[in-house]
């Protein structure tokens, strides 16, 4: 399988394809969080900014920094009412421009693997946060069968075809996500599987939702229009779906949290 460089350059297709499932999941990653009122958080690899506007709107923080390499997602993010009084800027995940100590809670979500060194990642995020502090993030079980996208794939594989893989997928895995966290020094980590289903008009709202943007667009542009629609024929055999009727899909992923030891 092939690992692709995932770059979003449309913040709208984004936030359809990607940003509604990672609010899906972060929904039930603050409840499983559970942070107080008044945090100052650090959102890291915000994307569209989907997440930082949960922060907003659930957690009464007193500050949210949110920080992406991509500026086409930022400007998305910035025009976002939910995320109002939050600060985006662009920025590396492995070199967080701020000082030691500066926040009460890091979070990443949906995106460690996309860090060439998810290790130095979680180091930074421990470097930024106070002692007593909250280190956490969620992410597609890759290897598990947990991308919304793993459908299709999953066909692009049976006939013959070498489907798209997001980087780093071994990153994903619990038992790695337990390690990058223990050799980060961080303690009393705790660990959870989070499993969303995100309906869908139809199968044309499935399929554009998942092939308008990032992974696995350039391979479904390459393809003669024959091979797209027996692949989204497999597809939709595989969802069950029915002509013009609704689709759902579930997906899952894995999430960790840590805590910076008190001094």
């Amino acid at each position: 399988m092939t690992q692709v460089t995932i770059k979003y350059e449309d913040g709208q297709a984004y936030e359809r394809g990607m940003g509604i499932w990672s609010q899906l999941v972060g929904q039930d990653f603050l409840e499983w969080l559970a942070p107080v009122p008044g945090l100052r958080w650090i959102d890291i690899a915000c994307g569209t900014g989907a997440f930082t506007e949960l922060i907003k709107q659930r957690c009464a923080p007193s500050e949210i920094q949110a920080l992406d390499p991509a500026e086409a997602q930022l400007v998305y993010a910035r025009q976002r009412s939910g995320s109002s009084g939050a600060t985006f800027i662009q920025g590396d995940a492995m070199a967080l421009p701020y000082e030691d100590g500066r926040f009460d809670a890091a979070v990443m979500a949906l995106a460690l693997n996309l860090v060439p060194d998810p290790s130095k990642s979680v180091s930074e995020m421990v470097r930024v946060v106070r002692s007593g502090g909250t280190v956490s993030t969620y992410i597609w079980d890759l290897p598990g069968g947990g991308f919304p996208y793993e459908p299709i794939q999953t066909e692009m594989h049976a006939v013959g075809m070498t489907p798209p893989q997001p980087p780093r997928a071994d990153a994903t895995v619990m038992a790695a996500l337990e390690r990058m966290w223990k050799d980060a020094g961080l303690e009393a980590i705790q660990v959870r599987k989070i499993s969303v289903k995100r309906d869908f008009r139809d199968f044309e709202d499935f399929w554009s939702a998942s092939t308008g943007t990032g992974l696995l667009r350039p391979t479904i542009i390459a393809m003669t229009r024959e091979d797209v629609a027996q692949l989204q024929a497999r597809v939709r055999t595989r969802l069950g779906a029915l002509k013009n009727g609704p689709v759902s899909h579930e997906a899952h992923a894995n999430a960790i949290q840590g805590r910076v030891p008190k001094i």
